[in-house]
């Protein structure tokens, strides 16, 4: 019998063409007065659509504000200037326009306007939010699935500390996703957010080797089957959008990819997936300002080649049925060629394999204090398939350099 589980996934979805036209309508359904759109830069305003979303508000009679300057590995001191805002004019709904890193930080700004107090205190785990503002997002970015997750991470300036928060409270009332709205990012944007799909899908497919051993089962086959499915279809058309930036069908799969990767579908019946590979990333993100996506790739196959004899079934199963590899003499040589692969794919995306390659050049002294950081957030060790303390971090860091 597979682990028990609720599935909860509350948000509404508006897919396809033009679908922002209709935020204003499901904006006035939420019975909200007046809207805060938070964005990042000016692409959102060049491309008009911004325009096309405030005039969808004004035909609904919607008032709104608005406070962009979001940034990649979002701010915490932009959260606080967000907090201020809304309650000054009276807000009361909180549209995101943007990716995961505009609606991480919109999830912020409401867990801060309804809760009370500081709102870092959620991240630094000294308290649990009880309420959200309510929060809906037009996504242009198919990468963080914020966008139906329960997820947000923010970075706090002082002592380059990233740190996230889960709650359900925090989840969108509603997601609009049009994949028109994705042609424009550069490259790099688009395969780093195709590594981000990817990754959340395989931290969750990578489980604990002890379920073995007290007679529980291994993962469902149908979570195993809609895992790999949608792993092989993100590796399919990431490397179409290499070429063909603007082939919409490759857009649509992507973006849906985004949203159901990590929205808890694919770790239904498991035991909640291993995340070491993310927490080891949120610290070299708070360091050194990297890319979310291109940060994993950096860092998984190192994870992989130090874990993998703890769960050599579930590597090898990963090696044949995601990343095409012939099955070897033994589930070792198969699990190594399927990480292998898995290097061969970043690569064919332009994604890096090591810290390295990412351009950063790093230290002793920095490989050890991302150690300490990431297993004190994680309070007191990494991971599911192998247990990791700081010399296990700091070794899997050094493998990566």
């Amino acid at each position: 019998m597979a682990n028990d589980f609720t599935y909860y996934a509350p948000t509404k979805v508006v897919f396809g063409k033009g679908a922002e036209t209709h935020v204003g309508k499901l904006v006035k359904e939420q019975n909200c007065k007046k809207v805060l759109i938070h964005y990042g830069g000016g692409s959102a305003k060049r491309s008009g659509l911004l325009d096309r979303i405030t005039d969808s508000l004004e035909k609904e009679g919607i008032e709104y504000v608005s406070l962009g300057g979001v940034v990649p590995n979002p701010r915490l001191s932009l959260v606080y200037e967000g907090i201020e805002l809304c309650k000054k004019e009276g807000v009361d709904f909180i549209l995101a326009v943007g990716g995961g890193s505009v609606i991480d930080s919109s999830k912020a700004i409401g867990y801060g306007l309804a809760n009370g107090g500081d709102v870092w205190d959620f991240y630094d785990r000294k308290r649990t939010p009880q309420a959200c503002m309510p929060i809906g997002c037009v996504l242009t970015i198919a990468a963080a699935g914020s966008e139906m997750s329960n997820s947000s991470v923010i970075t706090k300036e002082e002592g380059l500390i990233k740190r996230g928060c889960n709650s359900d409270v925090c989840r969108a009332k509603f997601a609009i996703l049009n994949p028109e709205l994705t042609m424009t990012l550069p490259p790099y944007q688009t395969s780093s957010g195709c590594a981000d799909i990817m990754m959340h899908t395989m931290e969750r497919y990578f489980t604990n080797t002890m379920e073995r051993y007290f007679n529980q089962s291994e993962n469902m086959d149908i979570t195993d089957s809609i895992a790999e499915g949608l792993m092989k279809t993100v590796k399919k058309h990431a490397v179409i959008l290499m070429t063909e930036p603007d082939n919409y069908e490759s857009r649509a799969e992507v973006m849906w990819a985004s949203s159901l990767s990590h929205n808890g579908i694919t770790g239904c019946g498991t035991d909640g997936g291993d995340w070491a590979t993310h927490k080891m990333e949120h610290e070299l993100g708070g360091m050194f300002d990297c890319a979310h996506g291109a940060g994993l790739a950096a860092i998984w196959a190192s994870w992989a080649r130090y874990v993998y004899k703890e769960r050599v079934d579930r590597f090898a199963k990963f090696a044949v049925n995601v990343m095409g590899v012939e099955p070897q003499e033994n589930d070792d040589a198969t699990a190594l060629k399927g990480i292998e692969a898995m290097e061969e794919f970043y690569h064919s995306i332009n994604m890096p394999t090591s810290i390295k390659e990412l351009g950063i050049d790093v230290t002793e002294e920095q490989i050890q204090e991302m150690a300490e950081k990431c297993i004190v957030a994680c309070g007191g060790f990494a991971g599911k398939v192998k247990k990791l303390y700081t010399e296990d971090v700091a070794n899997i860091y050094r493998m990566a350099k």
